[in-house]
């Protein structure tokens, strides 16, 4: 279990993190998600043991991530920015993976290599950004890591690609391995995650269970044939958005959908629709974006 407990950072004055927490099961995924400048990256450098927190505790089964090689030689790391072993050849950089993780793969290597068809003796810096995307996967898997973190692993590949990162990913944790995953693909996040965490201005807005969360909060179209006051109406409900469309209104609910309907039927709706949220529109909502609308955004 990798375990984050109140952890503050600043830089400079700024509140990079403000006591931050966060639970990853033992053989889970887990998807972190926020916008720019939430803080993924910041804790990230701390799940990994690049930066000390001001206060809080950072612990993988129990034990302090900062400066423990022992510990780090279980992690995999591939972060979003490669530049720091761009001017490795492939050959070079298994000889520097090997150097520090004791259960590197040859064999594991060599297959992925032919999977991913990387064979290239030519520095990496000469690589696109989905091929240096892949060697870096590539090197880390081999390892043999017992926790995966992965910064945005899919950013640059083609859709073949990608299925073939989340194949090796799904099936390591169905062998114990524990991934936390950051990524702005909500929509493949949503097919692969057992649980989400939502960060915003360097707070965790909601950590819960995929389909919990998906469950707990709910779209709904509702009609009544009569006028009335909708603040009467939905007196009592958690609702976080309301907008009507002639006489349908479509509510978003952090109720669950046989609580809402219950409140409801005491106005005879002619129309009542319980629909599906993607994990795009709970984000959305969550962090108050619904509010944009593509006028606002043209110049």
């Amino acid at each position: 279990m990798i375990t984050v407990k109140n952890v503050n950072k600043s830089f400079d004055g700024f509140q990079a993190l403000k006591d931050l927490s966060l639970h990853v099961e033992t053989g889970s995924i887990y998807g972190l998600v926020g916008t720019n400048g939430s803080g993924k990256t910041t804790i990230i450098k701390h799940l990994t043991g690049v930066l000390k927190q001001d206060s809080g505790e950072i612990l993988f089964d129990g034990e302090p991530v900062y400066e423990n090689a022992s510990l780090k030689a279980k992690i995999g790391f591939v972060p979003d920015d490669l530049s720091w072993f761009s001017s490795y050849t492939m050959k070079e950089a298994v000889r520097y993976y090997r150097s520090l993780y004791p259960d590197w793969d040859k064999e594991r290597y060599e297959a992925m290599i032919q999977a991913f068809g990387l064979r290239s003796r030519k520095k990496m810096n000469s690589f696109s950004k989905g091929m240096q995307k892949q060697a870096a996967f590539i090197l880390t898997m081999s390892t043999h890591p017992q926790y995966l973190i992965l910064d945005e692993p899919i950013d640059g590949l083609d859709p073949i690609i990608r299925q073939l990162v989340w194949k090796y990913i799904i099936e390591d944790v169905a062998d114990g391995m524990t991934a936390l995953i950051s990524s702005h693909n909500l929509r493949e996040m949503e097919g692969i995650c057992d649980s989400i965490g939502i960060l915003d201005k360097g707070e965790m807005k909601i950590e819960r269970d995929l389909d919990e969360l998906k469950s707990d909060i709910n779209k709904i179209q509702v009609a009544f044939r009569e006028e009335g006051d909708p603040e009467e109406r939905y007196r009592g409900l958690n609702v976080i958005h309301c907008e009507s469309r002639g006489k349908v209104d479509l509510l978003i609910v952090r109720n669950d959908s046989e609580q809402i309907r219950k409140k409801l039927e005491a106005y005879h709706p002619i129309l009542f629709d319980v629909l599906p949220l993607t994990l795009e529109e709970i984000f959305i909502y969550e962090l108050g974006g619904e509010n944009y609308e593509v006028k606002d955004i043209i110049l």
